[in-house]
């Protein structure tokens, strides 16, 4: 997995809350390879209005969506997070999110920032005035626009794993001398087992 450590790039307003995964990909779709990409099955029946903030020229390329609360809710469709990366986002910035998306998407490399709801909609109103790039520093935990700055949090083991570059498996493998501790430790106190 590619490491996310500080990412600028021009971010998308999406002004709604409660974005759910069937929202992000309809279920109609699920039968797709995962070869075959979702990135043009992202929110598509949203994008059936002609002035969605994502197919907007001026949005052109963004690489990060400011959405409003409950972004990712819904069912445990991984989907959701392969058309947001198969789209180009690789950060979703939020007051809150699905558990169960935010999950996936740490393990697929796509940074969900929780942001303070005020905050949330500083951003947007600032969006929707004029696109502008965005700065996303996970090691500073701060979101960077002109002159203004926000704060984000992410679950700590999250934050890891994303700076890293680490699925699970390699979380566990970072743990491997005391695992191998732990081993040594419980065979000499049980020798019979």
């Amino acid at each position: 997995m590619e490491k996310f450590e500080r990412l600028t790039a021009i971010a998308c307003p999406l002004p709604l809350a409660g974005i759910d995964t069937d929202q992000l990909v309809p279920a109609r779709f699920m039968k797709r390879l995962r070869s075959q990409g979702y990135g043009q099955v992202l929110l598509h029946d949203l994008r059936q209005d002609p002035d969605f903030p994502l197919d907007r020229p001026a949005y052109a390329g963004a690489r990060i969506l400011v959405a409003r609360r409950n972004f990712g809710g819904g069912s445990s469709r991984e989907a959701a997070v392969y058309a947001l990366m198969d789209f180009g986002i690789r950060c979703v910035i939020a007051p809150s999110f699905g558990d169960i998306f935010a999950a996936n998407a740490v393990g697929n490399g796509l940074l969900p920032a929780i942001a303070a709801e005020a905050d949330v909609e500083a951003m947007l109103a600032a969006l929707q005035a004029r696109p502008e790039p965005f700065t996303v520093d996970l090691h500073e935990r701060r979101i960077a626009a002109a002159a203004t700055a926000w704060p984000f949090s992410i679950d700590p083991v999250w934050r890891e794993k994303l700076l890293q570059g680490w699925d699970d498996l390699d979380l566990t493998r970072s743990r491997q001398p005391e695992i191998d501790a732990f081993v040594a430790r419980y065979q000499a106190q049980f020798p019979w087992a």
